[in-house]
């Protein structure tokens, strides 16, 4: 079998149908859809069984992005993985697009879409994420033409809303971390992947609308904070964690003072984030054993090519922002230079 489509849902009905069909429209017979439903109160899985009869429906309880992504996967046949979102929709050739370069490039770990937003199909929601070497992901063109976004490039990591990899290279390395279960998921298993030798590729021909809904909330700032840190404390060599402290302290300002600007209800979130770390330590250090064991580059090699600037752009206004790159962005240069130097 050529590839598996791999589709978590949860609470998903409205946007299922018009993200299944796209799916179907571009399948062969080669290829199979698994739909994973997340114990969903609304309905989906009942819609899908009763109007896709011919796509592999999964019913589980919520275990999130990563878990779901995981079952779907042991049940999975195909010789690659392509894992979307269920509120994107797929334009002609997307599958057939984002499985190229794996099938040319035994270097190529992973490929990303040109994922658009759905109601401006010609404005980038991201080509990639960009990850900055604390650990501080982004969307890659985030609000810009698409046209600006034409030419294959090599990223730091793929995006979680519509990717593609080998099945055999999910396995070895262990799949999504569930320790994640929602958020950074995907930077995570691009680091691993890019750490064991393997890179992250952006296909422009493959392009995704997706119904994007900005949202922040005290429970995701949680999680995007505390699986940052989880990240790092899991793939970093114990030298280059040392070395990298005071770029870390560095983004402990920019996180916590955007938490104190968001109001009270985000003033605990660090805490929390400590806590957890600290609870969780020897589950970490177990998972730090498995992912040191399978690296084939060093961490300068990983971190070398990442950047020390932060798109402030994408949290504040204008005026905000660039008095935070004035003031943020020369130390964070110099931080990085003491790790990748």
């Amino acid at each position: 079998m050529r590839a598996s489509v791999i589709v978590v849902s949860y609470n998903s009905r409205p946007d299922l149908p018009a993200c299944l069909d796209s799916i179907l429209g571009q399948l062969t017979a080669a290829d199979e859809l698994i739909v994973v439903d997340n114990g969903s109160t609304d309905g989906s899985a009942d819609l899908v069984a009763a109007s896709y009869p011919d796509v592999t429906l999964i019913r589980s309880r919520n275990e999130g992005y990563a878990g779901g992504n995981n079952r779907g996967a042991r049940a999975a046949q195909g010789e690659y993985l392509v894992i979307l979102n269920p509120d994107t929709a797929l334009l002609p050739g997307a599958i057939d697009a984002l499985i190229a370069p794996l099938a040319a490039s035994g270097e190529i770990g992973l490929t990303t879409a040109c994922i658009v937003f759905m109601d401006r199909p010609n404005i980038v929601n991201t080509c990639g994420n960009t990850v900055q070497f604390t650990g501080l992901t982004y969307c890659r063109g985030a609000g810009q033409p698409r046209s600006g976004y034409s030419t294959p490039a090599e990223i730091d990591a793929v995006s979680g809303a519509a990717f593609a990899m080998r099945r055999s290279l999910f396995n070895q390395l262990g799949g999504f971390d569930e320790q994640f279960f929602m958020y950074v998921e995907d930077t995570d298993l691009s680091w691993r992947a890019r750490s064991a030798g393997y890179r992250c590729l952006y296909v422009p021909g493959a392009i995704v609308k997706h119904a994007y809904q900005p949202g922040y909330s005290p429970n995701k700032a949680f999680h995007l904070d505390r699986n940052r840190h989880l990240m790092l404390l899991k793939n970093l060599e114990r030298g280059t964690y040392l070395r990298m402290l005071p770029g870390l302290l560095l983004s402990e300002v920019v996180t916590a003072g955007f938490l104190v600007l968001n109001g009270p209800r985000y003033w605990g979130v660090k805490w929390r984030v400590y806590r957890w770390l600290f609870t969780q330590r020897r589950s970490i250090r177990a998972a730090r054993r498995v992912v040191q064991a399978r690296r084939k580059r060093s961490d300068r090699e990983v971190i070398g090519r990442m950047t020390y600037r932060l798109e402030f752009g994408q949290l504040a206004n204008r005026t905000l922002a660039r008095m935070a790159e004035l003031v943020f962005h020369p130390a964070f240069w110099i931080a990085r230079r003491l790790v990748a130097a």
